[in-house]
């Protein structure tokens, strides 16, 4: 009798708590590979090769280290495609007295695990995740009962709290956040760092075509799949881009350019969010190379705030607020999704490249996903149970807890100003400054009116006009309501115009069984119509 040590696919790390204290004689480490979890949202074919390939390496890993491994394929006999069946199998075959787990990523995986507690004849111990540098409950005790929670107050905690980038008690360079210093277009002739990928071995190629072969309608290539699948990888990954990417990193973060979707980005979200890498060693390999002077502050700072801020930040307000959290909608939007998300097929070049990136790379870095995909959902006011269900879908670093926030939150305002004092909205002029997208883009970024005229620029002003009576009062939307006021109503009347003529042209439901599912919460899409053109 032992111990069913039962390891998720996003649990990937030797120091997991499921496996700190196991017993190789007797216990049994389960990895699954399961439909359910594949299918609950059509995710993209590289997150699922990413992941299945990740895992297999993994249990390799253990198996070699001396521990019972019991893995079992997607393709596997008898496989029941859950995880619960799995679990329920497993305890058949060996006959464990107990399970022992880490705490999930997501609530729905945890209201699972409470019920295996209800459910399986053995005890089942649910362990904190020790992954991440701010646990669980240290968070819901910041949190507390305030009704917005900002990030830079919990960054600045966080900052004390772990010792990074302070010096006698006080942030490095003497000051907290280096922002303003981040926030460079790129300058012409810039050419971005050479990213290493990773060439597929036999066990990924073997993913590749597995997937290939059963979520073949799912959205997404796995042409030149090259994530870092391996521990030894995704080190190798991490030590290029403290070495090659973060010294310029900081400058350009913002930026965009077509035909360079990763720039000096540091791609380790994929590895970092499945676990093979942890938060804490990358925060210190970023430190050290500011203290050895192999980057500067405002770089260091602006890539330790991602993960120490941001990625902690999210986490825990995921966990302090869920479920009611994913149901508030505070700028009642309504409208579908449209398909040119899926095809990419849309005469708005900034979002035909930033889509047909991430169809090719399930990958797209943060000014893509907040400025560009995200401000269009947010001024278009698409639905917000649509639009986390696209982020879900098409990124490999994508998970619920990292998800929801950040598009709920921060992309579209749909919290109310839990996370964002104001909505994070924008009209092509932003996005003219940070990218080139515009100079080869149909539409004129200059024109404010007409067919022409970039979609961005009216549908800006008419989400102030919609979202007044919610946003007029917000002291920090003070300046554009005071410019939407300078306009006389002729004005006015041609932007919503312009904008409604837009917006019902926009060609919204993807056919039926075709790329998305419904996820909890979200609504289930049927049906669409063709309009005569692409927006």
């Amino acid at each position: 009798m032992g111990t069913l040590r039962f390891v998720l696919g996003d649990q990937l790390h030797r120091r997991v708590s499921t496996l700190t204290d196991c017993d190789p004689d007797h216990d049994v480490v389960l990895i699954v590979e399961v439909m359910a979890e594949a299918t609950y949202v059509r995710h993209h074919k590289q997150k699922i090769a990413f992941l299945f390939s990740a895992m297999r390496h993994f249990a390799a890993e253990l198996e070699a280290e001396g521990l019972r491994v019991d893995y079992v394929r997607l393709d596997d006999p008898g496989n029941t495609g859950s995880f619960t069946g799995e679990l329920e199998r497993a305890l058949a075959r060996h006959a464990c007295d107990r399970v022992v787990v880490t705490e999930p990523g997501e609530w729905r995986v945890l209201s699972m695990m409470e019920a295996w507690r209800e459910d399986l004849a053995v005890p089942v111990e649910i362990r904190p995740d020790n992954c991440f540098l701010c646990p669980r409950a240290e968070f819901a005790e910041w949190a507390g009962d305030r009704r917005s929670l900002r990030m830079e107050t919990f960054y600045r905690g966080m900052r004390k709290r772990t010792g990074l980038l302070m010096e006698n008690g006080e942030p490095a360079g003497g000051q907290w956040n280096f922002d303003h210093d981040n926030r460079k277009r790129l300058p012409k002739g810039h050419r971005p760092p050479e990213r290493p990928r990773f060439a597929p071995d036999a066990v990924t190629r073997e993913v590749l075509a597995l997937v290939e072969a059963r979520f073949a309608e799912h959205f997404g290539d796995l042409d030149g799949f090259g994530w870092p699948v391996t521990r030894q990888d995704a080190l190798s990954a991490l030590a290029h881009f403290i070495a090659d990417c973060l010294p310029t990193f900081g400058d350009y973060q913002d930026a965009m350019k077509t035909g360079a979707p990763f720039l000096a980005h540091s791609l380790i979200s994929p590895a970092l969010n499945a676990g093979l890498l942890t938060a804490e060693e990358v925060c210190l390999a970023a430190e050290r190379a500011y203290k050895e002077g192999a980057a500067p502050l405002n770089c260091v700072e602006g890539f330790i705030r991602q993960i120490l801020g941001w990625r902690e930040y999210v986490r825990g307000l995921y966990w302090a607020r869920m479920p009611e959290y994913a149901a508030t909608n505070a700028l009642a939007a309504k409208r579908d999704l449209p398909w040119f998300y899926w095809s990419g097929e849309t005469r708005m070049n900034c979002l035909a490249q930033c889509i047909g990136e991430t169809r090719a790379h399930a990958y797209a870095h943060h000014i893509q996903r907040l400025m560009v995909t995200g401000n269009f959902a947010l001024l278009a006011g698409i639905a917000p149970a649509q639009v986390e269900e696209w982020y879900l879908v098409v990124y490999a670093d994508a998970y619920e807890w990292v998800e929801l926030p950040n598009v709920h939150g921060m992309a579209l305002w749909a919290d109310g100003g839990v996370m964002g004092s104001k909505p994070y909205a924008a009209s092509g002029a932003y996005i003219n400054r940070m990218s080139d997208y515009c100079g080869t883009c149909t539409y004129d970024v200059s024109a404010k009116a007409g067919p022409e005229a970039c979609p961005f620029n009216y549908l800006y002003w008419n989400f102030l006009i919609e979202n007044a009576e919610r946003l007029e009062p917000n002291p920090r939307m003070g300046m554009p309501y005071r410019n939407l006021a300078r306009m006389d109503e002729t004005r006015r009347a041609e932007i919503v115009a312009d904008a409604q003529r837009f917006l019902d042209g926009l060609e919204s439901r993807p056919p039926p069984g075709d790329l998305t599912t419904a996820s909890k919460g979200s609504a289930t899409r049927r049906g669409r119509r063709s309009p005569a053109r692409s927006p």
